[in-house]
């Protein structure tokens, strides 16, 4: 009899960590789990860790620590609490870790576990986009290993198994484009969170969806593709297919193409990630039906309804620090619209000129982690200087 596969889910209030429990609750006896983590919501984590039976649960925030260690009193599962004890907790010894921490804040820990020589589930893509060649050569160095979940790089790595990348002549990502991709520009103006997260075909959280919304989180997942896949920018081409069935394709160099389908949930790639080299039974996995469908449609990205995307790519394009930049401008421009202090427009406009301050500033690529965390701190003052000179919403 296989042994259950350990994994620790670092994130686990988030809707990524939900998916994750799902697909395990599905094959009993497959997994067992030994850490979760979350950053404030202390009551939601107790239970939870009650749910899956945690060997150890890990509270973000310091002051919670007395709350989560009353929620779990008697149930056997040790409790820590603050960011040292959330590092820590990544390199306990697992099968896989399921990095699923929204934001910067996810770096510290998604890299003690590749330091520590874990297999990663990376769900973080500020990972990637604010500190790629670090984590990179991480993985080199201490011999982990980073599985994607995102459903668009989870699909590429699917495609690749068995191919060199240097068959590969072109990536190519899909976006849904958002709940906004036929509103008019006063309806895009008008905006409000409620709208913006409101996304067509997937079920996430607030900043992802608005992530989505603005296409910026396509952005960022071309500066993740480069550097999880180590193809260079205009190796990768992106396009809009609002029915979210075709997640990623490839474009081989002899001129064949693979595409790879399924529903638009991402207990998909997360059941890939989790069962990896194998394949996990589909479960409550909804089948694809082709037919019902009736049509696949494709459009090309159209930067002037989708200024965010555009911003990424001239982040990328100018190296050095700047990705990292740009994912710390967006965070504090996604949190101020989702609290009505900007207009849906004023996201890009304001990831766009920190950029651009940035780019002027000339501000060289971190070369470890302490310093991807202090230009994301440069990059959130920035932002919150351009953010404060602007007028009420």
């Amino acid at each position: 009899m296989t042994a259950a596969k350990t994994i620790s889910i670092l994130g686990a209030t988030g809707s990524v960590g939900a998916s994750t429990r799902s697909v395990m609750a599905e094959q009993p006896g497959a997994y067992e789990v030994d850490t979760v983590s979350a950053r404030d919501n202390v009551d939601e984590l107790a239970r939870l860790a009650r749910d899956v039976r945690a060997r150890h649960a890990v509270i973000a925030n310091n002051d919670r620590y007395v709350d989560l260690k009353a929620g779990l009193a008697g149930t056997g599962t040790t409790v820590a609490a603050g960011p040292s004890a959330l590092v820590e907790a990544a390199t306990r010894p697992v099968d896989v870790v399921m990095a699923a921490i929204v934001g910067a804040a996810g770096l510290a820990p998604t890299y003690a576990a590749l330091a520590a020589g874990r297999t990663v589930a990376i769900a973080n893509k500020e990972c990637l986009v604010a500190a790629g060649d670090v984590f990179m050569e991480a993985v080199r160095r201490f011999g982990g290993r980073l599985l994607p979940v995102d459903s668009e790089h989870n699909a590429v790595f699917q495609i690749l198994q068995g191919h060199a990348i240097g068959e590969v002549a072109r990536l190519v990502l899909t976006a849904s484009g958002g709940p906004f991709r036929t509103s008019s520009a006063e309806e895009i103006t008008a905006a409000r969170p409620a709208d913006a997260i409101a996304h067509p075909n997937w079920s996430m959280g607030a900043k992802i969806s608005v992530d989505s919304a603005t296409m910026m989180n396509k952005g960022l997942e071309v500066i993740e593709a480069c550097h999880l896949f180590g193809v260079a920018r205009d190796r990768v081409g992106v396009l809009i297919h609002p029915e979210s069935i075709v997640h990623g394709l490839v474009e081989f160099t002899d001129g064949g193409h693979i595409a790879a389908l399924s529903p638009p949930d991402m207990r998909v790639p997360v059941a890939y990630c989790l069962a990896w080299p194998e394949r996990a039974p589909r479960g409550a996995i909804e089948p694809l039906d082709l037919v019902r469908l009736g049509r696949l449609t494709f459009e090309d990205v159209d930067v002037a309804r989708y200024p965010a995307f555009a911003t990424a790519m001239t982040a990328l394009d100018a190296g050095g620090a700047a990705t990292n930049i740009l994912n710390a401008a967006n965070e504090i421009a996604v949190e101020a619209f989702l609290a009505e202090r900007i207009r849906f427009p004023e996201i890009a406009a304001l990831v766009g000129e920190t950029v651009e301050a940035a780019i002027c500033e000339g501000i060289a690529a971190p070369a470890t982690i302490d310093e991807a965390m202090d230009i994301d701190g440069r990059g959130r003052r920035l932002a919150l200087e351009r953010l404060d000179l602007r007028p009420a919403a």
